[in-house]
């Protein structure tokens, strides 16, 4: 920059010429230089503030709109952050097939105290046993006065007990965030969803994680976060569900039974509409197991999927369908059923005295043990095992739940002849009841093998095929037989043609030594409508009598059978099955003039 001169020569020299004064020419020339240097910090100065204020505009209405933001959001409680593996606690919703919620979360908090930092522990010790009366106050009083720093108090707490606590006022008592588990419909569907309980524990967050059933089965989905939280749709109908376990429950009381199961299964496609096992409990306050005693008396035992047991003549109809399906019999084909028979020290003999001979058919309907016996020592022991295993019957269910290889099947020790004919009418082979109903299953969709399912699925590939279209067509006219003339004629539901076998087994003894006299599994498994069944059903009772009568009754005609034609007649319209008129007659009648 070229500064102006205070004194410029040519006007010094001008100035003397006409006697003027040089110096005023210096003193203007340093007033204008003061003026133009005041003049450009004035503008420097002034651009500053004026980029200064636009960075606080900015500023100031970024802050605005995060004020705004925030005001319009719902309110939540800051949490703190933690460093190292974040727990998960978020876990997706259990639903049945129609959507409606078997398991969802529920936010609440958790109870822990900081010792050091209360102010009157006595007095919080004593508020604290008035809120929670199952905590002890000198025990609490003696861990708030000793060397703890931390301790948990209670795991879940409501909102008002919440509200109880913080109107204590002491700052050592402090709330920890948790996600709560629950199951809506209580009991209901209990040994299907199994329950869940706390992991990992932080005090800002719980881990969730399933102990059993289905919980358990598909944790590792219902805590992936890549699901976004898409719930677990299950098969069940919940309305279905809730039928069948209050007929069920009402049969178990009526027939003093010591448990009972009971499904019901889409025979094509083996997802299942309901499952129920009693006694049963409440997976919001799930029971701890039992230790001592059998298993089978605590209510956390699944006797639909866990128990094998000896099912006794619902068996017949594999023997039989077998048989037909190998070319060794035919419907009408006549079986010797003199007895006893004898093989070596065992004697087999039928409930009651059928005469020398039966059709295959009234060897079902009339269930005997003599007849289904030497149809089974027609193909024999090796095709028997190889029949059984087609249908499922050798290794435990592949239902989705974590309880399910526990039910192995119990297979003889040596696959004898005698195994071969007490296998067929249900003794020597213990098998759960829904290995049952995936057998019956076969047979009721036309021949192809069925894998019993508890996810609901749009399209489903089919099995294998195990029997052919004709055997299993056979097999189903046989088991409508027994219920329309033979042993399970309580169980004809009007208008819903209902196809099915009853099996009355002696029970083994826990230590050997043979059978009970006076303690059987009762089970009726079938299908309905039998023309085209949509639907399979087993109902088994642990030990049950009938007394109504002048003498107790524990057959399966008696017991299973009735609460299987109840279970139907309210189950039947919840799944949209109408009614129908069966083998209406049409000879002889003419139609009306008008």
């Amino acid at each position: 920059m070229i500064r102006r001169p205070l004194r410029p020569l040519a006007r010094i020299l001008k100035a003397r010429e006409r006697g003027e004064n040089p110096d005023a020419i210096e003193r203007e020339n340093l007033r204008l230089r003061h003026e133009e240097n005041r003049d450009r910090a004035r503008s420097r100065a002034e651009g500053r503030l004026l980029v200064l204020g636009g960075f606080f505009f900015l500023a100031f209405g970024a802050i605005g709109l995060k004020m705004g933001g925030m005001a319009g959001a719902p309110a939540e409680e800051p949490r703190a952050s933690a460093s190292g593996n974040p727990i998960i606690a978020q876990r997706a919703d259990i639903t049945d097939r129609k959507g409606r919620i078997l398991a969802t979360n529920l936010d609440t908090y958790a109870l822990y105290a900081q010792p050091p930092q209360m102010v009157d522990p006595v007095r919080s010790a004593a508020e604290l046993v008035r809120i929670f009366p199952e905590l002890d106050e000198q025990e609490l009083l003696e861990d708030f006065t000793g060397p703890r720093k931390f301790m948990w108090i209670r795991k879940q707490i409501s909102p008002e007990q919440r509200q109880a606590v913080h109107d204590i006022g002491d700052p050592g008592l402090l709330f920890g965030p948790r996600e709560m588990r629950i199951y809506p419909n209580g009991p209901i569907a209990a040994h299907i969803l199994g329950g869940a309980s706390y992991g990992r524990e932080g005090v800002s967050s719980a881990e969730v994680i399933g102990v059993a059933g289905v919980e358990r089965r598909f944790d590792a989905y219902l805590r992936d976060p890549a699901n976004e939280g898409a719930p677990l749709r299950l098969s069940l109908d919940l309305t279905v569900q809730s039928a069948v376990e209050e007929v069920l429950l009402g049969g178990m009381n009526l027939l003093n039974a010591r448990g009972a199961a009971a499904v019901l299964m889409e025979a094509k496609t083996g997802e299942i509409v309901a499952m129920a096992s009693l006694p049963d409990f409440d997976p919001n306050n799930r029971p701890r197991p039992l230790t001592k005693g059998s298993p089978a008396d605590s209510p956390l035992f699944n006797r639909m999927v866990q128990g094998v047991y000896e099912l006794g003549s619902v068996f017949k109809i594999f023997a039989v369908a077998q048989g037909l399906e190998m070319g060794l019999i035919q419907p009408s084909t006549m079986i010797d059923t003199k007895g006893p028979m004898t093989w070596g020290r065992f004697r087999i003999r039928d409930f009651h005295d059928y005469g020398p001979q039966l059709s295959a058919t009234d060897v079902i309907v009339e269930s005997s043990n003599i007849g289904t016996s030497r149809i089974a020592l027609m193909f024999g022991a090796e095709k028997q095992r190889e029949f059984l295993g087609e249908l499922g019957m050798l290794e435990p269910t592949a239902v989705e739940m974590i309880e399910a290889p526990t039910g192995k099947p119990l297979l003889p020790a040596q696959w004898s002849e005698i195994s071969t004919m007490t296998i067929s009418y249900g003794h020597g082979l213990s098998v759960t009841p829904l290995h049952l109903a995936a057998g019956y299953a076969t047979l009721a969709n036309g021949g192809l093998k069925v894998t019993p399912t508890l996810l609901h699925k749009a399209n489903r590939a089919p099995g294998e095929r195990v029997v052919s279209e004709q055997t299993a067509a056979a097999t189903r006219a046989m088991l409508r037989a027994v219920v329309s003339r033979g042993t399970a004629s309580l169980g004809d539901v009007e208008g819903y043609e209902v196809g099915g076998k009853t099996g009355t087994a002696d029970k083994p003894k826990e230590n050997g030594g043979g059978y009970y006299k006076d303690k059987v599994i009762s089970t009726f498994a079938g299908m309905f409508p039998a023309t085209d069944p949509k639907y399979v059903f087993v109902v088994t009772f642990d030990e049950p009598v009938e007394t109504t009568g002048s003498i107790p009754r524990r057959t399966a005609g008696w017991t299973a059978v009735p609460v299987a034609a109840e279970m139907i007649r309210r189950t039947a319209p919840l799944l949209g099955l109408r009614p129908q008129v069966e083998g209406a007659p049409y000879e002889g009648i003419s139609l009306a003039a008008n």
